[in-house]
């Protein structure tokens, strides 16, 4: 194919602001409590044309540019809840964007199979000195040259202020200003191609961030009071203009900006008594080549597997590599009594959690895994919940010590789930990942407090917890790249570059594992075999293979020792 041939991308919807073919622009807004919409533009108002629980009306002088608001009922002006941009935050006008505007060039790529995936989370405000998308794709040569194969941008829906996680989105459609124009963002998808890498968004369908979101004032019937979440009324999935709103964002990035997979955040608050969960319907929406990953702390395998998502992020697996990495059995890690044993199930059968009494709910969780590939679980020791969500936000190295950091690095970065980084874990980065936000008035004192108070209930803890709101929190969390380990960095690109030569190319199903002590294990998949102690003390192991390992740290059974063989390799 030509080098000069381009394509547009465009994700057509039934509702938001579309450009039309022969000139203008259509809006269009379902408000079913509204009994007047208008547009507004240039602070001029036109009477938008009422169908049902529609309004519409195609406004010929406007075009790509074009700011705009909706007035409803001679009273607020509110963004467009399908906007594709905010150029001044969430309370300020949107913008019409023409998305055939953007010129593609990557015509050749064609993803990559799932079992190649070595996944970087990033925060785009944080991974970088100048805090944006051209400060991502100025690394993309690093994290290539590290053997990552993916990156996943931490949520980009725009939220209110410039510094957020991102969690706290309102409008699903509108990547956040503070990172750059929409185009940038495509520009950074493109260069990921070109260099080989993957790209995945995180996507919030749970809820709702407290500011900027406008939707009870016109379209109420958006929420249920029947189901509660942790951030208030449930979103009505119900409702088939709901539904459609949601289908529709995880179809506009797949097709408006390429990405290459989404992430969906907490989907166990997702409250659907429909009789086609929200989830089938999105997943049947996207091409079976892309990549749709869970984060369920219920451990419902019903949505992973063959011609369903693709897999679920591990939390059971962390919790255990945690608990023996750094010893902690605070909170949720009171759950993880037997890390060993609980880690080489997660290794061999997905969870280890699969209908067990939780230590920490008192109740049944996650339902059987074992028969479900290693390839259905992205493991992880470190992302940005398990670091941020800590009152300090300490990185591993500095709770637990590198010996112990380096073998449980070497069982996950060789074992076959995909493994997942979060950003400048592969250089050994020990600054803080801190909760941060910039939220105004009586909201930002509440969040302000409310992080003070969850850390005081932890007998632990006894320091002060950084402002959330001071930009001096998000400041301490953009990495210095300055500081990078080299010895740290080597480690890390030795062991993915034996996962893409040697682990790759295997077809590991389900695992057997089997306790050589407390602290010791051993895990087959086929061919493929680990013996790892995870313990300060000498195991007596026996039958092991005789062949040469194909990564070792010390003789097997050794204290923290960890050695993978491939069989007949």
């Amino acid at each position: 194919m030509a080098a000069q041939e381009t394509l547009s991308r465009v994700h057509r919807m039934p509702f938001g602001a579309e450009v039309q073919a022969a000139g203008g622009v259509r809006f269009r807004l379902w408000a079913p409590k509204a009994r007047r919409v208008d547009l507004c533009i240039s602070e001029k108002m036109f009477a938008m044309q009422r169908d049902g629980e529609w309004h519409e009306r195609i406004h010929a002088d406007a075009a790509a540019g074009t700011l705009y608001q909706y007035r409803i009922d001679g009273g607020p002006l509110v963004p467009d809840p399908a906007s594709r941009f905010q150029p001044h935050d969430v309370n300020g006008p949107s913008e019409v964007i023409d998305a055939e505007r953007f010129a593609w060039h990557d015509l050749a790529w064609r993803g990559r199979p799932w079992n190649e995936a070595v996944i970087c989370e990033l925060h785009v405000g944080t991974f970088s000195s100048r805090g944006d998308y051209a400060g991502v794709a100025a690394k993309l040569g690093h994290l290539k040259d590290t053997g990552i194969t993916a990156i996943e941008l931490m949520p980009l829906s725009d939220f209110a202020g410039r510094r957020n996680w991102g969690y706290d989105g309102v409008l699903p459609y509108a990547p956040d200003s503070a990172y750059g124009r929409p185009e940038e963002l495509k520009a950074l998808v493109q260069a990921a191609h070109n260099a080989g890498l993957m790209m995945f968004l995180d996507v919030v369908y749970n809820h709702f961030g407290p500011e900027g979101n406008y939707l009870n004032l016109y379209a109420p019937q958006f929420f249920t009071d029947q189901h509660q979440t942790p951030w208030g009324a449930a979103i009505d999935f119900s409702n088939e203009h709901v539904r459609g709103y949601f289908v529709h964002n995880a179809r506009y990035w797949i097709e408006e900006y390429g990405f290459d997979g989404l992430r969906f955040d907490a989907v166990h608050a997702i409250v659907d008594p429909s009789p086609h969960h929200i989830l089938d319907e999105i997943r049947e929406s996207i091409p079976a080549r892309k990549h749709l990953v869970l984060e369920n702390d219920a451990n419902q395998a019903r949505f992973v597997g063959p011609g369903k998502y693709s897999a679920q992020w591990n939390d059971d697996s962390h919790h255990a590599y945690h608990v023996l990495a750094t010893g902690e059995t605070d909170g949720y890690y009171i759950s993880y009594q037997e890390p060993a044993k609980q880690l080489a199930r997660c290794l061999a059968e997905g969870f280890a959690y699969q209908g067990e009494v939780s230590p920490f709910t008192k109740e049944p969780r996650g339902e059987k895994s074992s028969h479900l590939s290693p390839a259905c679980f992205v493991d992880f020791l470190q992302n940005h919940d398990q670091i941020g969500n800590r009152a300090l936000g300490e990185r591993l190295l500095g709770l637990s010590d590198e010996r112990k950091l380096k073998a449980l690095t070497a069982i996950q970065l060789l074992a076959p789930s995909p493994p997942l980084l979060f950003m400048g874990e592969e250089w050994g980065c020990r600054q803080p990942f801190l909760f941060f936000c910039d939220f105004k008035g009586q909201l930002g004192e509440a969040v302000r407090k409310g992080r003070r108070h969850e850390f005081a209930r932890f007998k632990s803890f006894t320091g002060e917890v950084p402002d959330p709101l001071s930009e001096e929190t998000f400041a301490a969390s953009k990495l210095d790249w300055s500081k990078a380990d080299h010895a740290w960095l080597a480690h890390y690109r030795q062991l993915l570059d034996l996962r893409q030569r040697e682990i790759v190319p295997l077809d590991c199903g389900p695992g057997r594992y089997r306790m050589l002590g407390e602290r010791a294990f051993r895990v087959e998949w086929g061919g493929l075999v680990l013996i790892a102690n995870c313990g300060d003390e000498q195991m007596a192991v026996e039958n092991t293979p005789e062949q040469q390992p194909l990564w070792s740290n010390g003789p097997a059974g050794s204290p923290w020792s960890v050695n993978w063989w491939v069989l007949g390799g």
